[in-house]
């Protein structure tokens, strides 16, 4: 399986026409939250509804998804495509006048038949309900006014519509996020306070959606940015989700524009959520192309030197300054004979730290 998203989680202790070829182990999720959850998130009372308060419902949907995520990750692990009998049970821990919510996901890892397991997804995703709900469809109304002010430039971006959009994974709004985010960085020095909270929850709206659409959606912003600064906050955002895609890493690696492939190898030193053995194979092959591909930039000569017959080996930087010494870095545009600035991640430097992810990763697969 080739991601832990794949993996099937269900509530019953058997599949209807899906044999489980083995048992492995119980596994469990654990996630607290402190009683301020709700508050932290704009929640309130002004949302509710019949006696019910929207803002609530959905935050806890957001620990129940959470706890479904930490499941199969925690099945992928070990090798697991599913997890039959899955329940949750929520409790409250009380202490020093204190309270905290704790969320206990448990279920049994199997290995299913992976053959009639495609087949049954594949059947799953052309379905539709015979019914459905006034929740579903004054979600989907609201979904489409945000997606139509988005693309007219008139979204107003509060706590309401952030909750929303990142809830259920508008992803639709991604352009105009960046739009916003570009204007926000632009006044970055003057007020750093707005670009970092904007940061926070463009971090956690990335976070929400679907590994496939974000992995996309950054890597093609990525790849195709102008602006340096947002180009560096979405690298961070790679980092801190652990988004390494290894074949988007090497496209970058492959890309025309030097400052590309130099956001390539700042890619390289990310990490993934989980390794196999294919991707041991493919880090060899990365790391076998970073030593061939990075040579040096800068032209090497002779210079004679003052009151002497003897020559001397500088270099020419691409920018036209000579140097005298061949390590060091150009007093004009500061980067190395390879074109790097002493502050920039350096191939030699990716090398190493692949090799020892590589022995890392060998160490734990068989």
């Amino acid at each position: 399986m080739a991601n832990p998203k794949d993996v099937l989680v269900v509530t019953t202790s058997s599949l209807d026409g899906i044999r489980v070829k083995q048992y492995l182990k119980p596994i469990s999720a654990h996630i607290v939250a402190g009683t301020n959850f709700f508050s932290d998130l704009s929640a309130s009372f002004s949302d509710l509804f019949g006696g019910r308060s929207q803002t609530y419902q959905r935050q806890l949907t957001s620990l129940y998804n959470e706890a479904i995520e930490r499941i199969k990750f925690a099945a992928y692990e070990m090798g697991a495509n599913g997890v039959i009998g899955f329940s949750i049970d929520m409790d409250e821990i009380s202490g020093k006048n204190k309270s905290m919510f704790m969320l206990t996901a448990i279920g049994t890892a199997v290995i299913l038949d992976k053959e009639l397991l495609i087949k049954s997804s594949l059947a799953q995703t052309s379905e539709k309900f015979e019914n459905v709900g006034m929740d579903r469809i004054i979600s989907l109304r609201t979904k489409k006014e945000i997606i139509e002010k988005a693309n007219t430039g008139d979204l107003k971006l509060d706590d309401t519509t952030w909750d929303f959009i990142t809830s259920n994974q508008v992803a639709e709004v991604f352009p105009y996020l960046l739009k916003k985010y570009l204007a926000a960085l632009s006044y970055e020095q003057s007020a750093p306070e707005n670009s970092t909270k904007f940061f926070k929850l463009l971090l956690a709206y990335i976070d929400a959606l679907p590994d496939k659409i974000k992995t996309e959606l950054l890597y093609s912003t990525i790849e195709t940015a102008k602006d340096e600064n947002l180009v560096f906050k979405l690298c961070d955002i790679l980092e801190q989700l652990n988004l390494l895609d290894l074949d988007k890493a090497m496209d970058l690696l492959n890309n025309q524009e030097f400052q590309k492939q130099k956001l390539g190898l700042r890619i390289m030193t990310y990490d993934k959520p989980f390794y196999n053995k294919q991707d041991i194979t493919d880090l060899q092959k990365i790391n076998q192309y970073i030593q061939n591909s990075f040579g040096e930039r800068g032209k090497r000569t002779t210079k004679k030197q003052l009151l002497s017959s003897k020559e001397k080996e500088v270099w020419a930087c691409e920018c036209g300054k000579t140097n005298i010494e061949i390590n060091s870095y150009c007093g004009t545009c500061l980067k190395d004979i390879y074109g790097f600035k002493f502050d920039e991640v350096k191939p030699s430097d990716v090398n190493d730290f692949i090799e020892q992810k590589i022995a890392l990763i060998a160490e734990y697969i068989e």
